[in-house]
């Protein structure tokens, strides 16, 4: 999902429809019935499968696995401006901080009132 996806908490938030696709694929109603999108034939898709051999010979059984080239990180000349790439990294520890800023706030409530 996340691979080529960019997301922010104020300009750019996940919405619903950002997962309909993998859902769609996931096919939670019926598994055997799940498709890969993704093949050497077709790079770009974003669903792949993988048998369980194939996983658990892996180094410590990592299910950190990558198919998809992030366009966007491959060149640096694709990366946004620094001034838009800061104002990102401050919209996210704004609201990271407001976060925090909540749960200090309950957190110093007394129990019975939580």
């Amino acid at each position: 999902m996340r691979t080529d996806k960019h997301f922010t908490l104020k300009t750019n938030p996940m919405k619903r429809e950002d997962l309909d696709e993998f859902v769609a694929l996931y096919n939670p109603a019926n598994r055997h019935e799940r498709e890969a999108t993704w093949s050497a034939d077709s790079p770009e898709g974003r669903w792949s499968v993988y048998e369980y051999e194939e996983l658990i010979a892996r180094d410590k059984a990592r299910l950190d696995i990558f198919w998809l080239k992030d366009d966007s990180l491959s060149e640096s000349e694709n990366l946004p401006p620094p001034e838009v790439i800061a104002q990102e990294i401050v919209e996210d520890l704004e609201a990271a901080l407001e976060q925090f800023r909540l749960i200090a706030s309950d957190l110093s409530r007394p129990e019975s009132e939580r």
